[in-house]
């Protein structure tokens, strides 16, 4: 394809694992974020940068084809503390930088949240056209987001795209920065750790693989029909209960601990994949083989 991407939060879990499926795709890929990784991806360039500095992010986008917008300064579980953070920095910043790309004709990809946006909603799997009903300000503020985008893309006649992704797992996670149930799993179930259950396992949630999300989010670069969201999922449901029990049945020993639930989280979130899957024609990888592809990988990792 021969573009020029440029991932804001490129150091991330996402960004970085898109980064490599773009550099297999023939992109040319830009990495804007606070510092360098400490493992880099071969051939990506590295633009150390503050995203809240307008002139570094203007200089950032100079000549790009592309952005992925992958930034998030708050998470689930901390955003009912840091709710203004979200509020007052990542949303301000990002409506800052929807006028940017729209002055400058480039083509870009907001990350939101599955999950967090929708809340708890009787009809499941849920579509793009459910009522958002956010329970956490993690959720609110990627539902304003959301919303500044569709006013942007009304207003200006562009097409600005909403990926919602529901529960991502895979090599490059680290569930200490505030999600990824499966991560802290696999990795405490192989330093014989126990692993912290919020509420009684059954919460159900929609996980899918990492390189799933990539090839979803390579397809929306050239996608150019009607919608403007869609989310990236599994289209099933799995609880914690069910990742403990699949653990097992791989011949692993995991040890759990259940703590008091959290009113953060919804009871089940269930992402209906329709959409991105009538332009997405490859098979999803199944939740058992991600987790024992996952585990492998970590163990190769020594992690």
């Amino acid at each position: 394809m021969g573009k020029r991407v440029l991932i804001i939060g490129g150091a991330g879990f996402i960004g970085t694992n898109l980064s490599k499926h773009l550099i297999k795709s023939n992109m040319e890929v830009f990495c804007f974020d606070m510092s360098v990784p400490a493992k880099k991806v071969e051939g990506v360039r590295y633009i150390c940068g503050d995203f809240f500095d307008d002139y570094s992010l203007m200089e950032a986008l100079e000549g790009i084809d592309y952005v992925v917008h992958a930034l998030s300064t708050v998470n689930p579980g901390n955003s009912n503390e840091k709710y203004l953070q979200g509020y007052e920095r990542d949303f301000i910043q990002t409506t800052k930088l929807c006028k940017m790309i729209i002055d400058k004709k480039i083509r870009m990809i907001f990350l939101s949240s599955g999950g967090t946006v929708y809340g708890n909603q009787e009809i499941q799997p849920i579509s793009e056209d459910a009522l958002p009903r956010p329970i956490n300000h993690y959720g609110n503020v990627k539902l304003c987001i959301e919303n500044t985008i569709r006013t942007f893309n009304y207003q200006a006649h562009t097409k600005i795209l909403i990926a919602r992704i529901s529960n991502p797992y895979g090599p490059g996670q680290d569930f200490n920065k505030g999600v990824g149930f499966i991560d802290a799993a696999l990795k405490k179930t192989i330093k014989e750790e126990k692993i912290e259950i919020w509420g009684d396992g059954n919460n159900i949630r929609d996980y899918i693989y990492i390189d799933d999300v990539c090839r979803m989010l390579m397809v929306l670069f050239t996608y150019n029909g009607e919608f403007d969201t869609f989310n990236l999922s599994s289209n099933v449901g799995t609880s914690q209960r069910d990742i403990i029990e699949m653990l097992q049945e791989m011949g692993l020993k995991p040890q759990v601990e259940y703590l008091s639930a959290r009113s953060v989280d919804a009871k089940k979130i269930i992402l209906n994949n329709g959409r991105i899957m009538s332009v997405h024609k490859n098979a999803l990888i199944p939740i058992r083989d991600g987790l024992r592809e996952y585990y492998d990988w970590l163990l190769q990792k020594k992690i």
